[in-house]
């Protein structure tokens, strides 16, 4: 008689519209691998129009979701403690992962037109629908083991898509870093998660907050070095330094769709874990990681800007390095509001920073990447001098180009890059991070250089026989989607941050 109770308290119900938008990505991928096989070659265009309606209609379901917070995969006679919870957080970040999928599966429709020869069609489609359902799983996980479990189910495909051009050595070397940087980051992740849950015997995050102030003394040191491993892992994840050196040859050997697709979801998959663990998990060790995290934005940011600055206008590939080194900068603005977050009384202030800035970067940052994939069709190389009087051959392009450089160096009329930029700089100040106020200004103007003088030779006379941009039909909408995305952004700035921060975990 007691068996029957006891295996009706282990059945859980699934709330199968709160995990809907992960799981139709996930759905649509296996559906184009399986399509895949029986296409013939001269059909398999449409894999492509199919992911991308795939993402789009994931991005749609969020949108029944928005009425309030929705957990499921619930501990039993604990309603609070889930697996999985579709908070406020958790849509904004499955907005910008499933919006920036979009827009990257967008760039590769032409990309692999382009390069059928060398890039099958079916894995790669396959592979990137993966990786963002893994992508939109992690901001809604809230225990330790589904949080690795998504982390890796992003990365993994990842790997294959950086090396999936046959026969390019430079494309194999970049997979070959990216994988050896982020199976190291997974064994050190999991070692943490391991001494966490041993000192604590919980993997939910809420029970592992609670739990962690009251551990055995004699388990004292195993939690803090859990902690503390844990937090090494994430921040391999989100290229700080010094966990950052695989990304600027990853993203130069990476086809451009997903070096972008890796400028954006990938941090938004790094820094979204990041604030789980902090914030959530670990908030005992506030006086721990909020410290590291400060030193830790404020080497990021100076050396990624101080490569970007390094970068020579005629080196082949220049102007994908000046990107990659501007997203390390970019990612240390990103961990400014975290390590403020360790300061507050409300963290979620903080946080609330990040998401907007994250939102602000992964749309003008992607439309960077999209001009990019427009000169890259005619200058293969991608120098930065390349790009001088593109005014003169695309002025649309330029426009747009010369709109999301000035936006990520916070400059008018790039409005939401100066607003993201002033939110997380009034982050630091209210947690008392004054030096880490007055590295991130420093920064900011080292930025203004190269940002600028990119800017600057867009509109210069150009040299020899200007070079003709055609532009195929889904990178115009990957363009105009950013640059209506930008503009609207930079006309409502004070929208972002409200819809970012009201009602965070």
């Amino acid at each position: 008689m007691s068996a029957q109770p006891l295996a009706a308290s282990l059945v859980q119900s699934v709330d199968w519209l709160a995990i809907a938008p992960p799981t139709l990505t996930a759905v649509v991928g296996l559906a184009v691998l399986v399509a895949d096989l029986f296409l013939p070659e001269a059909k398999k265009a449409v894999l492509g129009w199919v992911s991308v309606a795939g993402l789009a209609a994931s991005a749609v379901l969020l949108l029944p979701l928005l009425d309030g917070d929705r957990s499921t995969f619930c501990l039993t006679g604990h309603a609070r403690v889930c697996s999985y919870t579709a908070d406020h957080f958790t849509l904004v970040v499955q907005f910008l992962v499933l919006g920036g999928a979009l827009l990257a599966a967008l760039l590769s429709v032409t990309n692999i037109e382009d390069d059928h020869q060398r890039v099958p069609a079916g894995e790669f489609w396959f592979l990137l629908l993966s990786s963002a359902a893994g992508a939109a799983l992690l901001p809604a996980s809230r225990d330790l083991a589904t949080l690795i479990v998504a982390l890796e189910v992003a990365s993994l495909p990842a790997f294959a898509l950086v090396g999936i051009r046959h026969g390019d050595k430079r494309s194999s070397e970049a997979a070959l870093k990216f994988f050896l940087s982020s199976v190291t980051a997974t064994a050190v992740s999991l070692m943490g998660v391991s001494f966490v849950y041993a000192s604590t015997g919980t993997l939910y995050l809420t029970q592992v907050a609670q739990r962690l102030p009251h551990t055995d003394p004699q388990l004292t040191t195993l939690a803090q070095t859990g902690v503390v491993l844990t937090l090494v892992g994430f921040a391999f994840k989100t290229a700080a330094v010094p966990f950052h050196f695989w990304v600027p040859d990853t993203y130069v050997g990476a086809p451009l769709p997903v070096a972008a697709y890796l400028s954006v979801v990938g941090k938004a998959v790094g820094f979204s874990g990041l604030i789980l663990v902090t914030v959530v998990a670990f908030p005992s060790y506030a006086g721990v990681w909020g410290p590291a995290l400060a030193v830790l934005a404020a080497l990021t940011m100076t050396v990624g800007n101080v490569g970007a600055l390094r970068q020579q206008a005629t080196r082949a590939y220049s102007a994908v390095r000046l990107l990659a080194w501007s997203s390390v900068g970019q990612a240390g603005y990103l961990l400014v509001p975290i390590a403020a977050a360790g300061y507050a009384a409300d963290p979620r202030r903080a946080i609330g920073s990040t998401v907007a800035y994250a939102l602000m970067y992964a749309a003008v940052n992607l439309g960077a990447f999209a001009v990019a994939a427009l000169v890259g069709r005619t200058r293969t190389a991608n120098r930065i001098s390349d790009y001088r009087g593109l005014y003169a051959t695309n002025p649309a392009a330029a426009l747009l180009l010369a709109f999301f450089l000035l936006c990520l160096a916070g400059l008018p009329p790039g409005v939401i890059g100066l607003f993201a930029k002033v939110t997380v700089f009034s982050a630091a100040v209210d947690a008392g991070l004054g030096w880490l106020a007055v590295v991130m200004a420093v920064n900011v103007v080292i930025a203004l250089f190269y940002y600028l003088q990119w800017t600057a030779l867009l509109f210069r006379a150009p040299e020899g026989e200007p070079a003709r941009h055609r532009v195929p039909a889904p990178l115009t909408a990957a363009l105009a989607l950013t640059g209506v995305l930008g503009v609207a952004l930079s006309g409502a700035p004070q929208l972002v941050l409200r819809f970012a921060a009201t009602g965070l975990f």
